[in-house]
């Protein structure tokens, strides 16, 4: 499948890089190949492991021009929606599993200026999506089991991609794809129908960042 109403789009995911060194991190990232920074936000809740909240999101919002790309892995995400726009997140999603009134919440994230996502789990089914892409901007599969960085990509999730994207065929929804995400497998993502790629130590782990990135959206149609 390859839709070119919506184009590609390389977002490093920051849950790789050098946490002690960030600034330094950041500043290694070309906003000329990186189009989103995808940040992930953990609370030891609803995924097993803490990260970052708005401050830090805020202090790496003053680090580049790059768009950020929040991703919530909390549990009550509603109650934080506005700290992490405020912080400068221009895109925030939320996942459907943590949730309970999924379509208000993704209602109140474009009410506040932000792009509206909503994430899925890899055993989650895509119905969950039926009554509401009319509230979304991007869909989020998770092609790992959300958490931890550095996992390998899930190999039943293809399928899952190309499901999806054939849901929303023609439209301008963004559909993004984290987890495993490799030089050795984003052509095919990419034929599957991915059009946002998440890549945390695909990228972070093969220095330079810039170089890799280049190759990797050569192989999704992308030239400098």
């Amino acid at each position: 499948m390859k839709d070119a109403s919506v184009k590609p789009k390389l977002a490093p995911s920051l849950l790789s890089a050098d946490f002690g060194n960030l600034e330094a991190e950041i500043a290694q990232l070309n906003p000329q190949y990186a189009d989103y920074l995808h940040l992930d936000i953990m609370d030891g809740h609803f995924v097993p492991n803490i990260t970052i909240g708005p401050m830090v999101v805020n202090a790496v919002s003053k680090l580049t021009q790059i768009p950020l790309d929040v991703h919530l892995m909390i549990e009550h995400p509603d109650r934080y929606i506005t700290d992490f726009i405020r912080a400068g997140a221009n895109v925030v999603t939320v996942h459907a599993e943590a949730c309970a009134h999924l379509q208000r919440t993704l209602q109140f994230i474009r009410q506040q200026g932000a792009k509206a996502g909503v994430s899925l789990n890899p055993a989650t089914g895509l119905d969950v999506l039926d009554h509401i892409l009319p509230d979304i901007d991007l869909i989020l599969l998770m092609t790992v089991n959300p958490g931890f960085g550095g996992q390998k990509f899930i190999p039943q999730m293809m399928e899952k991609i190309k499901d999806c994207a054939h849901r929303i065929k023609g439209s301008s929804i963004e559909l993004e794809v984290d987890g495993g995400v490799k030089l050795d497998n984003i052509r095919e993502l990419y034929d599957a129908g991915a059009r946002v790629f998440v890549s945390g130590s695909g990228i972070f782990g093969h220095p330079p960042y810039n170089d890799m990135m280049k190759k990797m959206r050569a192989k999704i149609g992308l030239s400098e």
